[in-house]
């Protein structure tokens, strides 16, 4: 008779995976060391698990999940003010950024290792960047000013530029400069 699988374990895989994904990087992390540090068997990993492919996939899923999450949270309450709801998204980036375990986005550094990859994980991860972009387009749309391409383009590059001097010592003073910098593009672009 077939043992079932333990409740909670899937969500236990995913979590050790997700945690060893982010510290050693994708490519360094095989699915036995896995399997090692979740405790668990090989059969187990692989029933909810067929690929390694399906488990960054489901990693980065659940990045996104949490990502979304704190999104929502930062602009909740601001009533779809667009310029408010930039600052606080940009606010919130700024200060996941600096958190002593933050070492970057989990989808920028996939991509990074795995430029050329056009499967399942690079779906998940190039979905979440085009979106977020997207979502940073809507809100300067928004503003009903002139050339809010321009300003988009700025504030996507201060975001980026946050998540790559993440993990640096200066990290809290690019977090300090890039809200502030944010603050000064809404207010020059704001119609007088």
């Amino acid at each position: 008779m077939a043992r079932s699988a333990a409740p909670g374990s899937r969500e236990r895989i995913l979590r050790t995976a997700g945690d060893l994904f982010y510290r050693h990087g994708v490519r360094a992390v095989g699915m036995n060391q896995v399997i090692g540090a979740a405790g668990c068997g090989k059969n187990l990993l692989y029933t909810h698990f067929p690929s390694k492919d399906e488990l960054v996939a489901a990693y980065l899923r659940a990045c996104r999940a949490v990502r979304d999450r704190d999104s929502a949270a930062a602009t909740a309450g601001l009533g779809g003010d667009p310029a408010a709801c930039l600052r606080a998204l940009v606010a919130e980036i700024a200060a996941s950024t600096t958190r002593p375990d933050f070492r970057g986005c989990a989808f920028r550094m996939y991509l990074t290792e795995f430029p050329e990859d056009e499967g399942e994980p690079a779906r998940v991860a190039r979905d979440y960047l085009r979106d977020t972009r997207a979502e940073i387009d809507d809100l300067v749309a928004r503003l009903d000013m002139p050339n809010p391409e321009q300003l988009a383009d700025r504030i996507w590059l201060i975001v980026e530029g946050l998540y790559a001097s993440a993990a640096r010592p200066d990290a809290a003073t690019a977090s300090a400069a890039a809200t502030q910098l944010v603050d000064d593009l809404l207010a020059a672009a704001t119609p007088r």
